[in-house]
């Protein structure tokens, strides 16, 4: 996103006034968004090689794109899916306090590198929806914050968004560990209202969220937007639990 010189001229004098903080532990650090060396160390980003379906990071690089053995086995509902960073310790204080502690003031650096992250997925999306939080759970929280999330990143791409397309038409109860036991608690939780269908019949949807864990409720998502006839519907969040996988190698597969 190119700045006018008016617009950099008041950011130089902000930082004059309100030094920028790194964005995970409140260090000074040299521009606003960035992390500190120390932090920058602890968040481990999620890089090629990946899988092409659902952004499992591999460890070596392979000779062809080929397809992580948990998609090969069960394809998630979305299309593809990519994550800036993985969930551990290192980066779920940040996370916790962007989702939980009205740290909102994170979501334009967390924009940018979603745009960075998901460059490609923004490119050819039509149009970029959040998860949505039930009705109840966003006046006690005040703020969504996948909503956050994909207007930081919607802005950064010049992509549309469409904060309230999908609406979650029951409470569900928190998500117990297991991905059966989390599919069957989101199952059917998410809709396009009728008067809103019109907007995504044909075109690709990017969804995106601040953590992906199993996958069931972008699932559960992504089968509402196809039902209501969208073309196709990418993923993309600020993190991504990452757990091993036992592959078997064959076939120069992995």
């Amino acid at each position: 996103m190119i700045l006018s010189p008016m617009r950099r001229a008041g950011i130089r004098l902000l930082d004059l006034v309100l030094p920028p903080r790194c964005v995970a532990c409140g260090a000074a650090v040299a521009e606003a968004g960035a992390l500190c060396p120390g932090c920058w160390t602890a968040i481990d980003f999620l890089v090629p090689p990946l899988c092409p379906r659902c952004g499992y990071p591999f460890e070596h690089e392979l000779a062809e794109p080929t397809l992580c053995a948990a998609c090969r086995t069960a394809p998630p509902v979305y299309d593809r899916a990519r994550a800036v960073l993985r969930y551990d310790a290192g980066s779920r204080p940040m996370l916790l306090a962007f989702k939980h502690a009205d740290r909102t003031d994170l979501a334009p650096a967390f924009g940018r590198w979603l745009a960075r992250a998901g460059a490609e997925l923004l490119a050819e999306s039509d149009l970029v929806v959040p998860v949505p939080l039930h009705w109840t759970r966003l006046f006690a929280r005040r703020y969504n914050q996948a909503a956050l999330l994909a207007q930081a990143a919607a802005r950064q791409a010049g992509r549309p968004c469409l904060p309230d397309l999908l609406v979650r038409r029951r409470r569900t109860r928190p998500q117990s560990a297991g991905r059966a036991a989390r599919a069957r608690n989101v199952a059917g939780a998410f809709t396009v209202p009728a008067t809103k269908q019109t907007r995504v019949e044909g075109r690709r949807i990017l969804l995106v969220d601040d953590v992906r864990t199993t996958g069931a409720t972008l699932d559960a998502c992504a089968r509402a937007l196809k039902v209501a006839g969208a073309a196709g519907v990418d993923v993309l969040t600020l993190a991504m639990v990452v757990r091993p996988q036992v592959v078997r190698a064959r076939s120069g597969r992995r």
